[in-house]
């Protein structure tokens, strides 16, 4: 029978930590025998050692051995060396206290015996009046030993006292701690292993007992699907900086994967987009610019204290709104037209049947003048189709507002626009803003002029509107600021009529900063506002231009 593996995180972390808790503990436990094997061995020859040295230096003992000597006695067990030897070796509990002269012959033992004989180890060194410890094999088996030099009234070696201490006592003794040792121990692995209990069970409240492969597989769907949604996902962390953004975020706000860890503000630029990601500014569906992108921006909290913002690209529905409510102010030009010229048909047929000719040809010859001096006014000054045909169908919505549009004598604007669409985005949000701003005032009026210097255009458009206030001519080119509600309750501002929600005048800005130009707003001379925009180098070469004269109307228009 085969024995699986632990499945869940909960079983695989606390088998691993019991396992761990259990091999340091042992671990621990074996350093901490080795060295008191070491530490009692010490011990032991220390005392032996003590004896000896105490026993060496008791008064009479060199005399003594020195005289039995000097009157050629021999060694007995029942002399007086082998009386004093074994009254030590009671009083101290030793295995042995050995007195040998300096030829290595024993005059004590505890086996009377030996009495007699040589020892059987090297006498040598402690005869040569060094000290000696030492765990060594003798006849009485295995002992700690500590050997002294005996030493008469003059200091000279006349002989050594051995003492052993039983190394059973000394194994006794590491065997004696093992018992206090395997107690803490055992004390460390119930806690080790309760720790490890609270971990694995706190890990598995936070992985949802979830087993690795599950985590890994959760991690793969997780990837996955961030990088395949088609809105833009970027995660912060609690000091606002990028821990994850998809593909989408990475398109839509510019970046490349070496933002992960760098401060939201710092990649994105200072803005409103970046205002929005930091959570600056809160709320739903929040609108930001991002180059010439459109952003639909919303922020979620998580529960670490960072956050997780979801971006939705609203470039083209932004872009076909604004085409929309153009569609619709033509169409509403074209209702008033139509009504317009139906009146006029009317008076024309009633001239004619009261047989009026001559009030009837100059009644049509008026009608016709309007219209055509307005296309005529347009394209003889402004060469390029796309922004020409823009002003004549401008001028159309304008005059069913009550507002007269019209071009600046000095406009000049060549046939040679390296990007007539950007153009065209600037000069249509400009002129709504403008329309919007003079509608409903005394003789409204908007203003356009357009200005050909080398290969730079500059760009304004004056209304008669109410103006801009002062302290709110940097506020007006914020994406997401407007004031048609201030100006709707108030008057005291005409900005930013057309502007979708505060992203017309950022898109002219954003184009304008793009181009490497300029724009701002200030006071017109009669009143109102007027706004100026600088477009460097978005006209071709001077001798490539391919139109020298000006467009019939309905060249313009077509």
């Amino acid at each position: 029978m085969r024995i699986r593996s632990p499945r869940h995180v909960f079983s695989h972390v606390l088998t691993a930590q019991l396992a761990l808790v259990a091999g340091v503990t042992a671990l621990v436990s074996g350093l901490f025998l080795a060295p008191l094997g070491d530490q009692l061995d010490r011990q032991a020859m220390r005392r032996a050692l003590a004896v000896a040295q105490t026993t060496a230096a008791r008064p009479g003992l060199a005399a003594d051995l020195a005289a039995a000597r000097r009157a050629g006695r021999v060694p007995s067990p029942r002399g007086p060396l082998q009386a004093e030897a074994e009254r030590v070796r009671h009083a101290t509990g030793a295995s042995y206290v050995v007195v040998l002269d300096r030829r290595g012959v024993r005059w004590s033992h505890p086996s009377p015996a030996a009495v007699g004989r040589r020892v059987s180890t090297d006498p040598g060194r402690v005869l040569a009046g060094h000290d000696v410890t030492a765990i060594d094999n003798g006849t009485l088996g295995r002992s700690a030993r500590g050997k002294a030099p005996l030493r008469d009234s003059r200091g000279r070696v006349v002989g050594a006292v051995s003492v052993g201490i039983d190394y059973d006592n000394v194994r006794e003794g590491l065997v004696a701690a093992v018992p206090g040792l395997l107690i803490y121990a055992g004390g460390a692995l119930a806690a080790g292993a309760l720790a490890a209990f609270l971990l694995a069970r706190r890990l598995r409240r936070r992985t949802h007992a979830l087993a690795f492969s599950d985590i890994s597989a959760l991690l793969a769907e997780r990837e996955a699907m961030l990088h395949g949604l088609a809105e833009g996902v970027v995660a912060l962390d609690t000091t606002g900086r990028v821990r994850l953004v998809n593909d989408e975020a990475q398109r839509l706000l510019g970046l490349g994967p070496e933002v992960l860890g760098r401060p939201v503000t710092e990649v994105v630029g200072p803005g409103r987009t970046a205002d929005v990601l930091a959570g600056a500014e809160t709320g739903r569906d929040l609108v930001a610019v991002s180059g010439s992108r459109v952003l639909v921006v919303n922020r979620m909290p998580t529960a670490d204290g960072g956050a997780v913002a979801t971006l939705r690209d609203r470039t083209e529905l932004t872009r076909l709104g604004r085409e929309l409510e153009g569609t619709r102010g033509l169409l509403d030009a074209l209702r008033a037209q139509d009504h317009e010229h139906a009146n006029r048909l009317h008076t024309l047929l009633g001239l004619l049947e009261l047989e009026l000719y001559e009030e009837a040809a100059r009644f049509v010859t008026n009608a016709l003048g309007v219209h055509r001096a307005t296309a005529e006014q347009v394209t003889e000054r402004i060469h390029d189709p796309l922004p020409a045909a823009l002003l004549v169908g401008k001028a159309a919505v304008a005059a069913e507002r009550g507002v007269t549009l019209s071009v600046a004598p000095g406009t000049h604007l060549p046939d040679r626009l390296a990007d007539p669409g950007g153009l065209v985005t600037v000069l249509g949000n400009l002129v709504d803003n403008a329309l919007d701003a003079a509608a409903g005032s005394p003789g409204a009026t908007v203003e356009v002029e357009l200005c050909a210097e080398d290969r730079a255009v500059l760009l304004a458009v004056r209304d008669s509107g109410p103006g801009v206030p002062p302290d709110h001519r940097e506020l007006v080119f914020q994406e997401g600021w407007s004031t048609k509600t201030a100006a709707a309750s108030d008057g005291t501002s005409a900005v930013p009529a057309g502007a979708h929600q505060g992203l017309g005048l950022a898109l002219v800005k954003r184009y304008a900063e793009r181009a490497g130009g300029t724009v701002r707003v200030a006071a017109a001379a009669g009143g109102g506002a007027e706004f100026r925009v600088v477009l460097p180098e978005v006209l071709t070469d001077p001798l490539a231009e391919p139109v020298t004269g000006p467009l019939t109307a309905p060249e313009a228009v077509r």
